[in-house]
């Protein structure tokens, strides 16, 4: 597709634009699965979406639950839950909460600042923000640096499940406040960002240290060593990005793609930021032990096509990268495509927020259908509680056209969706959201009903990791 039009239409095909989510969300029915209570016995604020296992169990983090010890911010130890879904038709979600992180006076990780991914044998894998080993100090409080983890089935029905801690990040310069969704290689290395650390980068905050990383966490080679870390790219700030905020993906080659959410061009200030923002690749080294190198496939650059990305990036069939990021014409956020043509990245902002009834601020991931259809969730709407959306690919052109296929109405329904959606073999999208009957946090379904409904492709997500399967790892599975 050519480069999209400078929104030039965008006036004209409003009342269209609303005329289709009026009648798109008529063919969608939401139920919530489960509210979250808070307090002792439960959880709330969910983090990150939910991922599936091969038993149609649903998996997510809470941020807030535990002990006040978890400090430097108090009650939000955090827990792994899992919701079984309903024995008959018609029936209630149950939910279990299968892991209580303990916080750094335990040496556990605390605080989930992300979603979960999930292998073929059932096991979890996240990040905390803090905790952990390491010697970060925030707030004149020893909080940890973070760790990455993983949460094991039982091996027998009925039993606990178990924590590993496979990497604890010692210092900052090694990484501090892991955040967003990790992801797998084919070799097994799972590849994941911090937001800040790294020994690179000074006025990113006066909080935290240096402006953040990309790693790359190696199993070990025998059963029962420790996973080896290495930093692949150190984030300087200044015309280099900054803050990168997870939702990695890989390429067949073994090359990294990901967005950070300031940095790059100086000129550029949205929200306070300095710099509106990258979407960089890290190329795998041509030699064991050599560096990997960056490269700015694209730099946000005035705002109007898009600043601060959102991360969980996704390719299309065609090898194109989609995203969301804030920013748009009317300052409400867009949906990106980003395509590669002779060694160059062009830009194509597929539909521009208002800020009106179709929302604002994309703040997560998209997925595709089989169709080329595009779904994610944005906050405001004409409830101004969040909604849902969808992206038609044009037969022709630039412009796709948008519906809004569900508006949130807050307590007991959901409210400002969180993670990134997941499609089940059913067809249905799953999410999370605040809301729920208590106010603190709802899992929710989605499914397409009526005439005009899209085709959902007939395949499940299940144990796939959530950002883009590689083909093949011969080339790269060696690579240190």
């Amino acid at each position: 597709m050519n480069r999209n039009r400078k929104c030039r239409a965008v006036s004209a095909v409003l009342t269209v634009i609303l005329a289709l989510a009026s009648a798109a969300s008529a063919e969608w029915k939401e139920k919530v699965l489960y509210s979250f209570q808070g307090g002792a016995n439960d959880g709330s604020v969910p983090a990150g979406g939910v991922v599936f296992d091969s038993q149609g169990n649903l998996y997510g983090v809470l941020q807030d639950y535990g002990p006040g010890s978890c400090a430097p911010i108090g009650n939000q130890c955090g827990a792994v839950f899992q919701l079984a879904p309903p024995a008959q038709k018609g029936g209630a979600w149950t939910e279990t909460l299968i892991y209580k992180f303990q916080g750094k006076g335990a040496n556990d990780g605390e605080s989930p600042n992300g979603g979960l991914i999930i292998d073929s044998q059932g096991s979890l894998y996240g990040v905390t923000a803090y905790g952990g080993t390491g010697d970060c100090v925030l707030l004149g409080v020893k909080a940890g640096c973070g760790t990455v983890y993983e949460i094991s089935p039982p091996k027998q029905k009925g039993g606990a499940w178990t924590e590993t801690i496979l990497y604890s990040f010692p210092t900052a310069n090694q990484g501090y406040l892991p955040n967003g969704n990790l992801v797998f290689d084919g070799a097994g290395n799972l590849y994941g960002a911090t937001g800040f650390g790294g020994g690179k980068g000074t006025t990113c905050d006066p909080f935290y240290q240096y402006c953040g990383t990309i790693f790359k966490l190696r199993p070990p080679r025998t059963k029962g060593g420790k996973w080896a870390e290495r930093v692949l790219h150190s984030f300087a700030a200044g015309t280099d990005g900054a803050n990168p905020n997870g939702g990695l993906v890989l390429d067949s080659s073994g090359a990294v793609y990901g967005t950070t959410s300031s940095g790059g061009n100086q000129g550029c200030k949205y929200q306070g930021t300095l710099g509106c923002g990258i979407v960089f690749k890290l190329n795998p080294p041509v030699g064991k032990g050599r560096a990997w190198s960056e490269k700015l496939i694209y730099v946000f650059k005035d705002g109007n096509d898009g600043a601060t990305p959102n991360g969980s990036l996704i390719f299309d069939v065609n090898g194109r990268l989609c995203g969301t990021a804030g920013g748009g014409v009317g300052q409400s956020g867009v949906a990106f495509r980003l395509a590669e043509s002779s060694g160059h990245w062009k830009e194509t902002v597929l539909y521009s927020f208002t800020g009106r009834n179709d929302g604002s601020d994309a703040g997560t991931g998209l997925i595709f259908d089989s169709a080329g259809y595009l779904y994610g969730t944005a906050l405001g709407g004409q409830t101004n509680e969040g909604l849902l959306f969808r992206l038609k690919p044009p037969a022709q052109g630039n412009l796709w056209s948008f519906s809004v296929l569900y508006n949130f109405t807050s307590a007991p329904d959901g409210n400002h969706p969180i993670g990134t959606l997941v499609l089940s073999k059913a067809h249905i999208l799953f999410g999370t959201a605040g809301g729920g009957t208590a106010n603190e946090g709802s899992v929710f379904s989605v499914l397409a009903v009526g005439a005009h409904s899209p085709q959902f492709p007939d395949w499940n997500q299940i144990s796939r990791p959530t950002t883009f399967l590689l083909p093949s790892h011969s080339t790269y599975d060696n690579i240190d």
